[in-house]
């Protein structure tokens, strides 16, 4: 098997870098600040076009999570799409370059609509400025119907000291997605077997992963993102701190799906930092 295509972009002022693969779902595979590797990937995944990618930062669109039996059924249509939707199964076409930024698209085509029959145009920016890594996202529904649609990100940070790592939020209640149970958030232990915490209630769209060494990496995205993800596994060099437009399950259950008139524009973005 060979390697997927990267392009690279960099900020050679703050001596960071980041790498996308467009045709491995518009990945991005690997973010550095001043040398320093913020991402984990696992090589094995990347490499292979039959599995999905473990590493760098996914994009989930037209629904993150899972749908119950990965059957969804919406304003009078239904269909089938496995967990995270089909944005990072698909190849997205380079519309644009800059030594800082990259651009890319994603347009509805027969395999996407045998999912999900609504036309789109999905445009990706992906930029550079100092320690910052953006992701801007413009959904335009090219249809003649309403678009339902959530939108999310899945970036694997490397950690290494789990044990000493720890995640601010203001979030007060929990879905925890290993047992099932809806409760009072306490604290995020990362050295769990599997965390898998869905945070129902954090009001900031920001969440700080601090890492055992005193830095820190802020996620925050714009206001859309209502919900906020930590998942990791035991054995694993990597915490995920993922906001999502909403929960899994939303397009049977419409909780906080985002719906897009025909003929508009949904912009959105997410971006991640590294304090030291």
């Amino acid at each position: 098997m060979s390697t997927p295509a990267l392009l690279d972009i960099v900020d050679d002022e703050a001596h960071s870098s980041a790498s996308i693969a467009p045709d491995r779902g518009a990945i991005v595979t690997s973010f550095k600040v001043r040398g320093r590797e913020l991402l984990d990937l696992d090589q094995a995944t990347f490499v292979d076009p039959t599995k999905n990618v473990r590493g760098g930062i996914p994009i989930l669109f037209p629904a993150p999570g899972k749908l119950v039996e990965d059957r969804w059924h919406c304003d009078g249509q239904s269909g089938h799409m496995k967990q995270h939707g089909f944005a990072r199964l698909h190849a997205w076409t380079v519309s644009e370059t800059t030594a800082r930024s990259v651009t890319l698209q994603l347009r509805s085509d027969a395999d996407t609509l045998a999912e999900y029959p609504w036309a789109f145009v999905a445009t990706l920016q992906v930029s550079l400025a100092g320690p910052r890594l953006r992701l801007t996202m413009q959904i335009d529904n090219t249809g003649a119907s309403a678009m339902p649609f959530g939108l999310g990100y899945h970036p694997y940070f490397f950690v290494t000291d789990k044990r000493n790592a720890r995640i601010d939020t203001d979030a007060t209640h929990q879905f925890d997605n290993v047992s099932k149970a809806t409760t009072a958030f306490t604290r995020f232990d990362l050295t769990a077997n599997e965390v898998d915490l869905h945070m129902l209630d954090q009001s900031a769209r920001q969440m700080s992963l601090h890492l055992g060494d005193g830095s820190i990496i802020d996620v925050s995205a714009s206001t859309d993102f209502a919900h906020w993800v930590v998942w990791t596994v035991a054995g694993k060099d990597y915490v995920c701190v993922e906001p999502w437009t909403s929960p899994g399950n939303a397009l049977n259950s419409g909780e906080r799906l985002l719906r897009l008139a025909p003929g508009k524009s949904h912009r959105s973005f997410m971006e991640i930092a590294l304090r030291t």
